[in-house]
C-alpha cells in the first residue's frame, strides 16, 4: 500500500514519523533464560537469523551494503534488528533491519543485537512497510506491492492502511494504482528510468497500448512529468476528435463534440485532482460544476482547497 516527497511517494503524517514504537506492541518475549521487559536486547547467532520471505525491499545497493558493512566492523551494529521467533523452528524471522543483518554478514559478525517480539503476518509487513518507508528504502513499486498486499491479502482498506501506516488516503490509493500500468512500465519505474510522477501521468492515458507508446516516448526523449502530462492529454484529444470526425457525416470534428470533448478532459482532471466524483454541465457557456462527496472527511477536502 517517484514523484512526491521522498523515495516511495507517499507524504509523512505523525504515525510514520514515530516509527516502529507506533506500530509494535510494547513488549516483547524475553529470550531464553532472561526475565521479560520492554523491547529487552537480546544476542542472536548470525545463522539462526533469517529474512523476511515478504519484505517489501527486494534491492540492495551492493555498494551501500559494503560501506554499513566496513561501519559495522569499526563500531558493531548500533541499531538491534528486529526479529520474531518461526513457529516450529529454531530460527527467527526478521521483521526490521535486514540490510543490518546482511551488512553483519559481510562484516563476519557471529551473532547480532535483537529485539525479539511476537507479530502477525500482518503486523509484519506493516512493520517492515514502515521502517523502509521511513529510510526511502522501497522504490515506488516495491512500496505499491506491499501496500496492495496489505490490501489484498490482510483485510485493509485503503483507509484504514492510510491512517495505520501514517499516509494519507489518497497517497495509498495513488500508490496501489500504478501496478495498473503495464508491466513493462512498472518494470521501468521500478529500476528507476521512469519515476512515479511518470507512472501517474501515464494512468491518464488511459488505454494500455496508448500508455505504453507515450511511457517508450517518455523514455527515449527524457520528457519531464509536466512534458508527459501534456503528451498525455494531446495524445487523448487526438483520440477523441479522431472518434468524433469518424462519427461525423462531412468527417469533420462538430464544435459540439470538439467542446465536449474539452470539458470532459477538465472533468478528468479535477476528478484526479480531488480524488472525488465530478460533473460539469455546460450550455452555451453556462453551466455547474458539481463536486460530490460522500463522507465529512471528502468535504473538508473540499472546502480547505476552495478556501486556501
Amino acid at each position: 500500500m517517484a514523484g512526491l516527497g521522498n523515495k516511495s511517494g507517499l507524504g509523512s503524517k505523525s504515525r510514520l514519523g514515530r516509527g516502529l514504537d507506533a506500530m509494535l506492541p510494547n513488549t516483547s518475549p524475553a529470550p531464553v533464560g532472561e526475565a521479560a521487559g520492554p523491547k529487552t536486547v537480546s544476542k542472536l547467532a548470525i545463522e539462526d537469523i533469517v529474512p523476511n520471505p515478504d519484505q517489501p525491499r527486494k534491492q540492495f545497493d551492493e555498494q551501500a551494503l559494503t560501506e554499513l558493512a566496513d561501519s559495522i566492523r569499526e563500531l558493531g551494529v548500533l541499531e538491534p534488528i528486529v526479529v520474531r521467533s518461526l513457529k516450529g523452528r529454531s530460527q527467527y524471522g526478521i521483521i526490521a533491519g535486514e540490510r543490518r543483518w546482511r551488512a553483519s554478514q559481510r562484516a563476519g559478525l557471529r551473532e547480532v543485537p535483537v529485539h525479539i517480539l511476537e507479530l502477525s503476518e500482518r503486523q509484519v509487513l506493516e512493520a517492515a512497510l514502515v521502517e523502509n518507508l521511513q529510510r526511502e528504502d522501497l522504490n515506488p513499486i516495491e512500496t505499491a506491492k506491499a501496500l496492495h498486499r496489505l490490501v489484498e491479502m490482510h483485510g485493509h482498506t485503503h483507509e484504514s492502511l492510510a491512517d495505520r501506516i501514517g499516509k494519507s488516503r489518497s497517497a495509498v490509493s495513488n500508490s496501489v494504482r500504478l501496478l495498473n500500468l503495464p508491466s513493462e512500465v512498472v518494470d521501468w519505474i521500478s529500476d528507476g528510468r521512469l519515476s512515479e510522477g511518470h507512472g501517474r501521468a501515464l494512468l491518464k492515458a488511459e488505454l494500455p497500448a496508448r500508455i505504453l507508446v507515450l511511457a517508450r516516448r517518455a523514455l527515449d526523449a527524457g520528457w519531464s512529468v509536466r512534458e508527459t502530462e501534456r503528451r498525455v492529454r494531446l495524445a487523448k484529444q487526438k483520440a477523441e476528435d479522431a472518434e468524433a470526425a469518424l462519427n461525423s457525416p462531412d468527417g469533420q470534428v462538430p464544435r459540439a463534440s470538439a467542446v465536449n470533448a474539452n470539458i470532459r478532459a477538465i472533468e478528468r482532471r479535477i476528478q484526479q485532482h480531488l480524488g472525488l466524483k465530478v460533473k460539469i454541465t455546460d450550455r452555451d457557456n453556462q453551466g455547474t460544476l458539481e463536486i460530490r462527496y460522500s463522507s465529512l472527511d471528502d468535504f473538508d477536502k473540499i472546502t480547505d482547497r476552495l478556501l486556501k
